[in-house]
């Protein structure tokens, strides 16, 4: 599968990180393309900076010239994790400034997986709207909201929740969470 992590400016760099963590680039080929905030926010909210595996190919936000900026060489998922309010908004409204911006027209003009993942609390009705657009385009709106009824004793294991989720609709296996059971009778 070839899979592009865009990561914006947004709260939230440990979901980008837990996913990154749960993608094996030698059973996938995994990209990574930042907003300019995001290196801001990344810095912020860890010690170490991001960390990749080996493998894992990133692309600066300006080049054009990346195999996910054609329709003619779409790669097979797109996640934005977190995403900013901005973001998710010039991505409803066509806006392509950027390769970030570029890569997520292309996926929904080519009717590809695009996932979105807002963290941002609360909405106004503008962003809602924006949601509203981009589901209607073809997009997935997977909030970060971490569920709790697999009782998470860590941060890690809160945000796993939510990153589980998101690697169920990329079509990846994983072993983050345990499902949720049927009562046995």
């Amino acid at each position: 599968m070839r899979i592009l992590v865009a990561i914006t400016g947004a709260s939230g760099t440990i979901y980008a990180q837990r996913l990154l963590d749960n993608l094996d680039p030698a059973e996938h080929e995994v990209h990574v393309v930042m907003s300019h905030y995001a290196h801001a926010v990344i810095q912020q909210e860890t010690v170490a900076g991001l960390r990749l595996r080996e493998g894992v190919t990133t692309h600066g936000l300006k080049s054009m010239n990346v195999p996910f900026a054609s329709g003619s060489n779409p790669f097979d998922v797109m996640v934005v994790i977190p995403c900013s309010m901005g973001t998710l908004g010039r991505i409803a409204h066509g806006l392509s400034e950027d390769v970030l911006l570029r890569a997520a027209d292309v996926m929904l003009k080519e009717r590809r997986k695009l996932i979105l993942v807002p963290r941002e609390t609360p909405l106004n009705l503008i962003q809602i709207k924006n949601m509203e657009l981009l589901y209607l385009a073809g997009a997935l709106i997977l909030p970060a909201n971490p569920g709790f009824y697999t009782r998470p004793q860590t941060v890690e294991e809160v945000v796993d929740t939510v990153v589980a989720r998101v690697l169920d609709h990329m079509g990846v296996a994983h072993r983050l969470v345990s499902r949720w059971q049927a009562e046995q009778d």
